[in-house]
């Protein structure tokens, strides 16, 4: 099933012009410390010696879980079972022919009764079974299932009921792809169209190694029939990639929920390629992690990675970065992944607003964020799931990124009961220098928040965090931030920094810090309020982590806050920013790079104006739009609006100047313009049907929208291309 004739004989031979796999191999057959690792010796070498111990260690495997057994009605097969189950059918099926009859006898016997039928019984059988996809659906079910399935594949020899289990189990796995949830218990679909879990990276990383473990044996061990795989199980590997952060030091990835921020995603991409999942990028993303483990001193390249993995001329051809765009959005989960770059130690966002339920965790609307090989604002993580700060700190919304309201957010029991109004991630826009996300938690905060939405505008170097809230009474709105280095205060800014990296946290609105004197001095001003909270993994050891509060309390409010990244320059070449203020608009203006953008946000547009549009005046410029973000280049007339170089709309139908319309469509868009000596850049986001009216002084030579070349109308007469689209 995995150690096949073909496989190692394709090993030896490759070992004679890959010195890194040939030393691998001999350090291995030299020590093996593990079943995985015995198993390949004996393959290699059909040393008796190694065959022995396995027939031991299948033996010593350890099968239940007295915990599980006193539940009501009792659990007879969980994680344990499920390891002891994928044990046994790599050392069986790798010593398959060591074995005399009556041994294969009574270790097929001890494997069916022991590992096979708990787990069937409890997971896929009728007869006995009391779980279906929703109990524990995730990555309990992949492991729990496939891990019995690779030992029905290893004794099918012996057990005449093998085939059978096998058919079900094959069926279970379609299902289990494409498991869409379940309204009346609250559980969530399991993958996100673009191949995301809802879970983690980590429990991702487990539950798919798992069912590729299984689809890999299966078509090893059975000619026909192949077993299906559906489209789901090719996006599994970008991924991986868009969530993890190269650096300089160990591979990174986001750690969302209780999965950890050093998930195992080699082990995924192996099993990817073995089963015939090959994408040059996927090499890309094994040479970040084997750089990163060679750093770290711990290159002991598995067993199965060897076996399965690409080899050392595959991955010498790698590519230098991933054919990916630099952002991804998993709007079924609620993620996005937003990068400066594909290179180590750039800059990257994550942005959580989806489902809570186990673990995954009460963090609707919070983001992390990595800048310069450091992972700086953070998730607080998890401890062991015994401990009573697991669910009374870590898995709350104080333990997240997110704003609390007279210090709550989402409803404590959520983590176990699931959120039944999940939040949401819905738009997501990437033009290079502007980056865009819009989330939404107001669903699992609804019990507090009427509007809880959260905008990421990414201009350059600076990244502003606005936030639209308002609740059904007033009371005190609480900013939070997580860290991991050392933040102080400085002047209006919170600082925080940790080896070559430094960000500056600057709140704006609804005011400012008070960037001198005692704050005390200052009542009109933001105060800045240090918390306790708990280290990653470690309970005992307290952290501090921040809130910004407002000077007054209130039931509607906006935060605009900045994060001001700190690049090799350091602060000299921070952007500068000015906030703006004037009748029913506040913003920023960002002046960085030799050019100007200003921003606004429409207060007659977060739902408090009804049966009347949002109609803003505001330095000149008529607008219905949420926000707006208008660039000029350094020197440009900022009053001509064929000068400038850019232009954002976030929920607007309609931007003018003067007699000059700048765009005109009917229903309210999201839209980047982007004038290039090349021509026009275009993003262009709404309903499915519209028809949308872009102000161009000439007819451009090249006309990109939504990354496609285009042929796109252009009126002379009033210098508008037309941009339409239809509901297919």
């Amino acid at each position: 099933m995995f150690f096949t004739p073909e496989r190692i004989a394709n090993l030896k031979e490759r070992m004679k012009t890959e010195p890194a796999t040939a030393a691998a191999v001999e350090r291995i057959v030299a020590d093996p410390k593990s079943i995985q690792e015995l198993s390949l010796a004996y393959r290699m070498t059909g040393e008796k010696r190694f065959a022995d111990r396995l027939r031991g260690a299948i033996g010593g495997l350890r099968w239940d879980d007295a915990m599980l057994m006193r539940r009501d009605p009792p659990w007879h097969a969980g994680l344990g079972t499920a390891h002891s189950c994928f044990e046994s059918a790599v050392a069986y099926d790798s010593i398959h022919d060591a074995l005399t009859p009556e041994e294969r006898s009574t270790l097929a016997k001890r494997i069916v009764e022991r590992g096979i039928l708990p787990a069937l019984n409890d997971w896929v059988l009728g007869g006995k079974r009391i779980h279906a996809l929703d109990t524990m659906g995730h990555n309990w079910w992949s492991a729990g299932v496939f891990g019995a399935g690779m030992a029905a594949l290893a004794v099918m020899d012996e057990e005449p009921r093998a085939g059978a289990w096998l058919e079900r189990i094959s069926d279970g796995s379609v299902e289990w792809l494409d498991f869409t949830g379940s309204l009346l218990d609250n559980k969530p679909p399991l993958f996100d169209r673009g191949g995301a879990f809802y879970e983690d990276v980590n429990y991702a990383s487990f539950a798919v190694s798992q069912y590729l473990y299984f689809r890999q044996a299966w078509n090893n061990a059975l000619v026909t029939p192949v077993l299906p795989a559906l489209p789901i199980v090719d996006k599994f590997g970008d991924y991986f990639i868009n969530v993890c952060y190269p650096n300089s030091g160990r591979l990174l990835n986001f750690d969302f929920g209780d999965g950890g921020r050093t998930a195992n995603v080699v082990e995924p991409m192996h099993v990817l390629w073995a089963n015939g999942f090959r994408k040059p990028r996927y090499l890309w993303l094994l040479n970040e992690a084997r750089a990163a483990d060679r750093r770290a001193g711990q290159d002991r390249p598995s067993p199965f990675g060897l076996v399965f993995g690409p080899g050392e001329n595959d991955l010498a051809a790698g590519p230098a970065a991933p054919d990916l765009p630099l952002s991804a959005l998993y709007g079924d989960i609620g993620w996005a992944s937003l990068r400066s770059s594909w290179e180590r130690d750039a800059t990257l966002l994550g942005v959580k607003s989806g489902y809570t339920w186990n673990h995954s965790h009460a963090d609707a609307g919070s983001f992390i964020l990595f800048h310069r090989g450091e992972y700086l604002l953070i998730d607080s993580g998890k401890c062991t799931y015994g401990r009573p700060e697991y669910d009374g700190y870590y898995r709350q919304s104080q333990a997240h990124n997110v704003v609390l309201f007279n210090g709550e957010a989402q409803n404590p029991e959520d983590t176990y009961f699931g959120s039944k109004l999940p939040g949401s991630v819905s738009r997501l826009m990437d033009s290079g220098d502007l980056k865009y996300v819009l989330a939404d938690a107001t669903g699992p905060t609804s019990h507090r928040f009427i509007r809880n939405y959260r905008q990421f505008l990414w201009l350059g170097d600076v990244i502003l965090i606005i936030d639209d809230l308002k609740t059904f009474e007033p009371g005190r709105f609480e900013w939070l931030l997580h860290v991991d280095g050392i933040a102080k205060q400085r002047g209006a800014d919170l600082e925080v920094a940790k080896g070559e990296a430094t960000v500056l946290v600057r709140p704006l609105f609804p005011a400012p810090l008070p960037s001198e004197g005692y704050p005390a001095d200052f009542p009109e001003n933001m105060r800045l309020v240090e918390k306790t909270g708990l280290k990653d993994r470690d309970p005992d050891m307290k952290v501090p982590y921040y809130a910004f509060v407002p000077p007054e309390e209130s039931r509607r409010t906006k935060f605009i806050t900045a994060v001001l990244l700190v690049n090799q320059g350091g602060t000299a070449d921070l952007p500068q920013l000015e906030r703006l203020e004037g009748k029913n608009y506040i913003g920023v203006r960002v002046r960085q790079g030799g050019a100007t953008t200003d921003v606004y946000l429409n207060l007659l547009a977060d739902g408090s104006v009804m049966h009347r549009n949002a109609n803003l005046k505001v330095n000149g410029w008529e607008t219905d739009a949420y926000l707006t973000a208008i660039t000029f280049p350094d020197g440009g007339d900022t009053t001509d609006p064929d000068a400038a170089s850019r232009y954002f709309v976030a929920q607007g139908s309609y931007l003018r100047r003067d007699d000059t319309v700048v765009l005109d469509s009917l229903s309210k868009v999201f839209l980047v313009a982007d004038r290039k000596p090349a021509g026009l850049d275009v993003l262009l986001q709404g309903q499915p049907t519209m028809n949308a009216w872009l102000r161009s002084p000439g007819r451009p030579e090249r006309i990109v929208v939504n990354g496609e070349k285009r042929e796109v109308p252009y009126d002379t007469a009033t210098r508008q291309l037309k941009l339409s689209t239809r509901r297919e």
